[in-house]
C-alpha cells in the first residue's frame, strides 16, 4: 500500500510591509497548488523581516490574534484550493503576552490548532526572548486530511525531545518553519559547518523517529542592525531514513516540493524498531536540568 502526499515548502525573502509578504506568499501557494501540492508550509514569521535582530517595541504592532486577519485569509485559500496550510505567525495572545506560533489549517479551511514555539533563543541577532513567551501547550499532533502533522519552530529543531514526543503522539510528518542564517563575519570560517549541523540534526530526528522531516527556511540578506543576517535557505525534505529527497539552493526563492509516502513511516518503524526498544523505565533523569552531583 502507498499513501502519497505532495508536500511543498516556501523559501522566500521578506521585507516590509506585511501585506505585500502575505500577497506574495499566497501567489507562491497558488503556484505550489497548481503543481499538485496537498500540504504547503511557510518559513518562520513569513509576514515580516526577521525582526528579532534587535529589541524594538515597534514590532509588537505586527502581532495579531489567532484566529485573526491572516488566518482568515489563509483559511479561505485552504478551503478554495483544498490544501492543508501550515503558517508561522507572530501571535498576540493578550496585551503583553506574545508567542511565536504556527497554525495548521485543514484542507477545508478549519483551524485544526496551533503550536507555540517552546524553545526561545537569546543569541546575537536572535533576541527572541524579548518578544516571545515560551509555548505552554506541549508538542501537539494535528490529524489533517493529508496525514498526521506535527509542527515545531526553528530553535526547537535542535532538541531531540520534541521530535520524539511528536512521534509518540502519532506524527507522520514533522515540519520546522525556520529563520536561520549566517552572521556575515562568521560565514567564511564557520558557515559550511553550521549549515551541515543544521541539516544533520533534523535528518537524525527523521531516522530516530521514523518519520518525514521538512524545514522551510528564509533566504536573502536582511540588515536591520549592523551586518544583519544572511539567511542560508537550503530548505529541504527528508524521508524516514534521513535521506534528503528535495532541497533548495541558498541564494534564491524556491518552492521545494516532493511526493512523500506516509505508509513508509510504518514500514520504516517495523524494520528499525527504535520505538519498540526504548527503555522507558530508565529515562527518568531526562526531566532534570542535570544529574545531581
Amino acid at each position: 500500500m502507498a499513501r502519497p502526499v505532495q508536500l511543498a515548502l516556501l523559501q522566500m525573502t521578506a521585507a516590509e510591509p506585511a501585506a505585500a509578504n502575505l500577497q506574495r506568499t499566497l501567489e507562491k501557494m497558488d503556484a505550489a497548488a497548481d503543481a499538485g501540492a496537498q500540504i504547503v508550509c511557510t518559513q518562520e514569521l513569513f509576514l515580516t523581516p526577521y525582526f528579532c535582530q534587535a529589541e524594538e517595541h515597534r514590532w509588537f504592532e505586527q502581532a495579531e490574534p489567532i484566529p485573526g486577519p491572516t488566518t482568515e485569509r489563509l483559511s479561505a485559500w485552504a478551503r478554495r484550493r483544498e490544501v492543508v496550510v501550515v503558517a508561522s505567525l507572530f501571535e498576540r495572545r493578550l496585551p503583553g503576552l506574545y508567542h511565536n506560533t504556527a497554525v495548521v489549517l485543514d484542507a477545508d479551511g478549519r483551524l485544526l490548532g496551533r503550536y507555540r514555539k517552546m524553545h526561545i533563543p537569546d543569541d546575537p541577532l536572535y533576541y527572541e526572548k524579548f518578544y516571545f513567551t515560551p509555548g505552554d501547550q506541549g508538542f501537539p499532533v494535528f490529524a489533517s486530511r493529508h496525514g498526521r502533522i506535527a509542527v515545531q519552530v526553528c530553535w526547537d529543531q535542535w532538541f531531540p525531545e520534541g521530535a520524539r514526543l511528536a512521534a509518540l503522539a502519532g506524527a507522520e510528518l514533522l515540519l520546522f518553519p525556520t529563520a536561520i542564517g549566517w552572521h556575515p563575519a562568521e560565514k567564511a570560517a564557520w558557515g559550511a559547518r553550521q549549515l551541515d549541523s543544521w541539516q544533520l540534526i533534523q535528518r537524525s530526528h527523521a531516522i530516530a523517529n521514523g518519520l518525514y522531516v521538512a524545514a522551510p527556511n528564509r533566504v536573502g540578506h536582511e540588515r536591520l542592525v549592523g551586518e544583519g543576517i544572511e539567511f542560508w535557505g537550503h530548505s529541504f525534505i527528508c524521508d524516514p531514513s534521513g535521506q534528503i529527497v528535495a532541497e533548495a539552493a541558498h541564494q534564491q526563492e524556491a518552492i521545494v516540493a516532493a511526493k512523500i509516502d506516509l505508509d513508509r513511516v510504518a514500514e520504516t518503524r517495523m524494520h528499525w524498531p527504535f520505538l519498540r526498544d526504548r527503555r522507558i523505565d530508565a529515562y527518568g533523569e531526562l526531566k532534570l536540568r542535570a544529574r545531581p552531583q
